[in-house]
């Protein structure tokens, strides 16, 4: 009896902006923050950066952030 995978309601919806620190780099070179444990990724960003960002897509276990100027 297969069960289904409950996802936790996500902690970010498109449009809105956050500050977030960058951790990590991806695999892809986007760099990767975390809000409440979601993964954000956001492109054109390094290890460090302390940056503001606005949510422009959502999926089941990560979302993509774009950096606001």
């Amino acid at each position: 009896m297969a069960s289904k995978r409950r996802f936790r309601p996500k902690p970010v919806r498109v449009g809105e902006t956050h500050e977030v620190e960058i951790t990590e780099v991806s695999r892809r070179g986007d760099g990767v923050a975390r809000i409440k444990g979601f993964v954000i990724f956001v492109p054109n960003t390094k290890a460090g950066d302390h940056v503001k960002i606005r949510i422009s897509f959502v999926a089941d276990r990560f979302a993509i952030g774009e950096v606001v100027r």
